[in-house]
């Protein structure tokens, strides 16, 4: 019987059956599996024969989500509650998202935390985690479909610069919409693996992944030896790809025009942007694109088109040089170049792409389809339908800890190859507070109390300071033997604490399995629960921090002000009382936009006085 528990040191379970792979973009998602026949990966397409799922979640008014080509169609008629663009938000705060805001037509709260992102759709609240599950929803319905059997386990890709936070945000998502997510893989690696790059033991390659998709732009040197796909360099540009091509059409056509205004007027800018993506489309393939709209003849010929979009090419082989640069190489260094996104069919950027890298790069597979393939050749490996690639050791169950509100914070995901190490800050609760308690638990549910606890430690000695100035950096460090080395340390004082976490028992492949069933049958409660938790907890925290505020600065606010602010706490301690998610979002988000002005006006006062050498706070 293998023992797993903290001795780390199995691989997932390995049952031969059908397991999906996922590649959630940002534009459009899709599906994949290895045919059982032919072995080879294969992306699923209906009837239609289109295998791309537009990522865009629609909300009608009685707040029923429709997902893929239908809710695509919503984006004009009803923009604030079409999602698109979802995975730009995974894993960040409003902070995060900065002046890109303006991006996006749909509503982004700004609750002044660095907590994560919320989407309002009318009086509804929805976290990127559940957009993104509505996604993977459709996209599971639709595997079910094709398959005509029940799909479960998946391996979901992710660009390779998403952090812990952003990939155990897809984690989360996919658990939300009942899949079992065997595998966070990076998009390039999963493009290398479509062409085979990496799946002999023995081979030893150089990769630059060149992905150019709708709306972004990324560059990935991987170094791959023994099936190890090491990730040397990334670079790119979140906000650069095929969409900027047709922004540069639609504007070309709308100077040639001799009244812009006139051209507004006759074509709306949605209708124009179509007809440039069509244009480009068809500037693949032909040398003159030749379209007659409301009156309007539009033209456009390949050179115009390359000279337009060269300077975009420019841009993405700027960020090629930065990546090499950070990796230390030179382009004769790069064995193989892959090109990945609908984007690298135009012709003027593989070309681009061949002069810069003196190599002709890989273009056989669909582009918009490659990432997926390689999620389904790694599935096909999880299945243990493909015993040729070597499986690293990995941890069977997730790690982490608990924080406020009896949350179980993963900073290691279950299936992470061993060794490996994770750290993460966190903070204190309460003012003068000089010790915390990290008590480290291992499992899938949402709640510590559903899961193991592993062992505890107290960082003692912490400086009495007002709450949230520590910062105590927590880390996870998994040896080769599966032993898992917990670490604390304030970082402002250096006072440390560490501890060897060596179990006085294992867990059965039964109990992992069940475990994991758990969290499945389990997801929708857990995740609701844990939405509900994070919401009270931001709640208790507005509250906490209005009320000091006001018995701190009550002579600098007006009586109505005062007023305005103790009826917002009543209301938002109401909702809490009821444990109503949204209420609470819509509760906390009125007294954070009724308290911030003159908060911020005292704090002007506050700026003005300590000029003059005095202090009031």
């Amino acid at each position: 019987m293998a023992k797993v528990g903290i001795n780390l040191t199995t691989g997932s379970i390995q049952q031969k059956e059908t397991i999906v792979g996922i590649d959630l973009g940002t534009t459009h998602s899709l599906v994949a599996i290895v045919h059982p026949e032919t072995r080879k990966p294969m992306a699923l397409r209906e009837i239609d024969g289109f295998s791309l799922v537009p990522s865009i979640v629609h909300f009608d008014e009685y707040g029923n989500p429709t997902v893929g080509n239908l809710a695509k169609e919503k984006l004009i008629a009803a923009p604030h509650r079409t999602i698109y663009s979802v995975k730009r938000l995974m894993g960040k705060s409003y902070k995060d998202i900065g002046n890109h805001t303006i991006d996006f037509a749909y509503r982004l709260i700004d609750d002044n935390t660095d907590s994560l992102i919320k989407v309002q759709v009318d009086d509804r609240f929805f976290t990127p985690i559940e957009l993104s599950s509505e996604i993977l929803k459709e996209l599971k319905k639709r595997a079910e479909h094709i398959l005509k059997t029940p799909v479960t386990k998946a391996v979901i890709t992710v660009p390779a610069y998403f952090n812990d936070a952003q990939r155990q945000a897809t984690r989360d998502a996919g658990k939300l919409a009942g899949l079992d997510v065997l595998r966070i893989i990076n998009e390039p690696t999963a493009a290398s693996l479509a062409y085979g790059l990496g799946v002999k033991p023995e081979e030893e390659k150089t990769i630059a992944v060149y992905d150019l998709g709708g709306g972004t732009f990324d560059i990935s040197i991987l170094h791959i030896t023994n099936g190890i796909f090491e990730v040397l360099a990334t670079h790119g540009d979140t906000y650069l790809g095929g969409d900027d091509m047709d922004s540069l059409i639609a504007t070309y056509w709308r100077n040639q025009f001799s009244s812009q205004k006139e051209f507004d007027e006759k074509i709306a800018a949605q209708e124009i942007r179509l007809i440039a993506e069509k244009a480009k489309k068809y500037l693949s393939i032909h040398s003159t694109f030749e379209a007659n709209l409301n009156g309007i003849s539009l033209r456009l010929d390949l050179e115009t088109f390359n000279s337009l979009v060269a300077p975009l090419i420019d841009r993405t082989l700027s960020s090629c040089k930065q990546a090499l640069a950070d990796a230390g190489l030179k382009t004769t260094e790069i064995d193989e170049v892959v090109l990945v996104g609908g984007s690298t069919r135009v012709p003027a950027v593989k070309t681009a792409v061949e002069q810069y890298f003196e190599k002709k790069p890989h273009d056989e597979l669909n582009p918009d389809e490659v990432v997926a393939l390689g999620a389904a050749v790694q599935a096909d490996i999880l299945a243990g339908n493909n015993t040729d690639m070597l499986l690293l050791d990995v941890t069977p169950l997730s790690l982490g800890i608990e924080t406020m509100g009896g949350l179980m914070d993963v900073l290691i995901p279950r299936n992470s190859k061993i060794p490996t190490k994770a750290g993460r800050q966190y903070t204190t609760q309460k003012d003068g507070q000089t010790g915390i308690r990290i008590s480290v638990f291992q499992g899938e549910r949402d709640l510590v109390e559903n899961n193991r606890k592993l062992a505890e430690l107290t960082l003692k000695g912490i400086p009495a300071m007002p709450a949230g100035l520590p910062k105590v950096e927590i880390t996870f460090l998994i040896d080769a033997d599966g032993i898992l080395k917990v670490t604390a340390k304030e970082l402002r004082t250096g006072i440390e604490q560490s501890i060897d976490v060596r179990p006085q028992y294992g867990l059965t492949d039964e109990e992992v399995e069940q475990m994991l069933l758990d969290s499945l049958t389990n997801a929708q409660s857990d995740i609701q629960l844990r939405a509900l938790t994070e919401a009270t907890t931001e709640g208790y925290q507005m509250i906490e921090t209005t009320e000091r505020f006001l018995s701190k600065h009550r002579q600098y606010l007006i009586e109505d002000e005062i007023k305005q602010t103790e009826s917002y706490i009543a209301e938002l301690k109401k909702a809490i009382e009821a444990k109503n998610k949204d209420a609470i979002q819509k509760a906390t988000e009125a007294l954070n936009d009724t308290s911030r002005p003159y908060a911020e006006r005292v704090m002007d006062v506050a700026l003005k006085e300590a000029m003059k050498g005095k202090k009031i706070i």
